[in-house]
């Protein structure tokens, strides 16, 4: 193992039997050479390394193999082959509360909790106020753990296992509970381990808690290894993967009487600066090729290096004609920021612009005009086409990247913080007589 490696695993394993019956059991071991089950590999020769200090999340659909891996790293379960070699000590957020007893005091639990993951009781005392501190649930902690709300209890959960600061910490989907505050407090807290050294392994199904704490990303598909990289190529692949797996289905159609009547719209103009060629772009849906140009310009049409943040700017996506089947279409777009979180996410539908009245056969271009109001800098745009509904199962085309997009305020003064840029008004009074002193915005 090299001395830089936190965790070494290597080539790891793991089957479980399946009996149809509880008998078959005894019937296999009293015939051994006569097997009465089914094998099912939930992982399948799973082989990576983590370096210290570094943050790898894993990815992977419901069934892929995610937390098998972390049980077996986390030595709560024994692999079928392979290893699995930790060069410092670990704590795992595997199941939040797992062991506590709800008939103890909070304070109890905390004691038999650190005993169980080998810390002394004098260690676990001397960690007591740090652990009700983080956790902010009083006095509730000399109180049974069954009159606990499920806030409370998963704050202590959480508490008592974060405060060892371990070199290797392992969490499965444990901030997926609890409130937007406290998920906010668990988020500070793991960025201050990474910023102190921790090796964290991270599994989520919220790629933007991926993208945003880790560095590199596995993705795992039916207990295999499938990508191993940088993480927003990994959750690319990982939506790729998702949307892949489901077989288009005939949308119903809508009776003649049910359209809405054509509107009127201005006239395009078609002389647009579009991108048709997208090589090297990660592609993916079961029409691709559907989207045949785009491209992000100011109001008057014009492409431009940098574009005002306070500005209107049209998105064009062009499609070339559809066959029947695919109608009604539904055409969306992401709008990421440079470590790939997502800033703006709308389509069709969600606007309430139905495309059904559009015949196949036919090419078009859809529009979207909007002020991006949000911080300057670097952005990609991601553009798709897919079926329309409020939660697309099928996926047409998609282009992740397809675009880029920079901004700018067109000012040399000091910017405004934050990731949005609003309008925002400001008035102020006289306190005494509640009289306007200045009106702006």
């Amino acid at each position: 193992m090299v001395i830089d490696t936190a965790i070494d695993i290597r080539n790891v394993s793991k089957c479980y039997r399946r009996y149809a019956h509880p008998v078959d059991r005894f019937k296999e071991l009293m015939l051994p050479y006569k097997a009465q089950c089914q094998q099912f590999w939930a992982l399948d020769k799973v082989s990576f390394q983590v370096r210290r200090g570094e943050s790898v999340g894993i990815l992977g659909q419901n069934g892929s193999g995610k937390s098998t891996l972390l049980q077996i790293i986390a030595r709560t379960l024994t692999p079928t082959s392979g290893q699995v070699i930790t060069s410092d000590r670990i704590s795992a957020l595997l199941e939040l509360g797992s062991g506590f007893n709800p008939e103890f005091t909070g304070s109890q639990n905390v004691m038999l909790n650190g005993q169980l993951l080998g810390f002394s009781r004098r260690a676990i005392e001397a960690k007591m106020d740090e652990i009700l501190a983080f956790s902010e649930i009083g006095d509730f902690v000399h109180r049974p753990l069954k009159t606990y709300s499920s806030g409370m209890f998963v704050r202590l959960a959480f508490a008592a296992a974060i405060v060892w600061e371990p070199e290797i910490l392992i969490v499965d989907e444990a901030l997926a509970v609890g409130d937007v505050f406290f998920q906010q407090k668990c988020f500070a807290r793991i960025k201050a381990l990474q910023q102190q050294g921790t090796t964290i392994l991270f599994v989520s199904h919220d790629t933007q808690a991926i993208l945003n704490l880790c560095q590199r990303a596995v993705l795992l598909d039916h207990g295999q290894v499938v990508y191993i990289g940088d993480a927003p190529t990994a959750v690319e692949r990982y939506y790729e993967l998702h949307y892949s797996s489901y077989e288009p289905e005939p949308l119903p159609k809508r009776a003649p009487d049910s359209e809405p009547p054509p509107t009127a719209a201005p006239k395009l103009d078609l002389a647009l600066p579009l991108i048709t060629d997208f090589s090297g772009k990660n592609r993916y849906g079961k029409a691709i090729g559907l989207i045949e140009g785009v491209c992000i310009t100011d109001f008057s049409g014009k492409a431009r290096a940098a574009l005002l943040v306070q500005t209107e700017l049209v998105l064009s996506i062009k499609l070339g004609p559809h066959a029947p089947n695919l109608a009604p279409l539904n055409i969306g777009f992401h709008l990421r920021d440079r470590l790939g979180q997502l800033i703006i996410g709308v389509n069709t539908h969600l606007l309430g612009h139905s495309l059904a009245q559009h015949p196949p056969g036919q090419a078009l271009i859809c529009q979207f005009r909007f002020r991006p109001q949000i911080a300057p800098g670097e952005y990609t745009l991601d553009v798709a086409v897919a079926e329309d509904a409020l939660y697309a199962k099928t996926i047409y085309d998609w282009i992740n990247s397809a675009l880029p997009l920079s901004l700018t305020t067109g000012a040399e003064e000091n910017d405004q913080g934050g990731i949005c840029r609003p309008d925002i008004a400001v008035v102020t009074y006289d306190a005494s007589t509640s009289t306007v002193v200045q009106s702006s915005g």
